[in-house]
């Protein structure tokens, strides 16, 4: 599948969950500290657990996922070359599916990381 814009397909999903936010809150809130808890520095810090959801993200081929997680990686200041080692290890463990997968996380990572000089 091929996303004109991983920036619009983030917004397009957040908007897309409010319902959900509304009817099942205790659901999204408790997805949302998952979340939260799961990226928190630790024995790894929040930039490396990244680049593992977006590996799994890759992996899973979910697009979403590449969105949401290329977006933090680049507000976490991901370089290029952190982010394809990361793909790489994905198309290691899940071949050519992932591959093309991976390709769509490049072009979201290009699409949110800060323009350079």
């Amino acid at each position: 599948m091929t996303i004109a814009s991983y920036k619009q397909l983030t917004q397009d999903i957040s908007s897309n969950l409010m319902p959900l936010r509304k009817s099942v809150p205790g659901v999204m809130v408790g997805f949302n500290d998952m979340g939260k808890a799961a990226i928190a520095d630790g024995a790894l810090e929040a930039k490396t657990k990244e680049l593992i959801a977006l590996a799994v993200g890759v992996a899973a081929r979910c697009e979403g996922c590449i969105g949401f997680h290329t977006k933090a990686l680049a507000r976490l200041g991901a370089t290029t070359a952190e982010v394809h080692e990361a793909l790489g290890v994905a198309i290691y463990m899940g071949g050519g599916p992932v591959a093309m997968y991976a390709a769509s996380a490049v072009q979201a990572f290009e699409e949110f990381k800060p323009a350079t000089a």
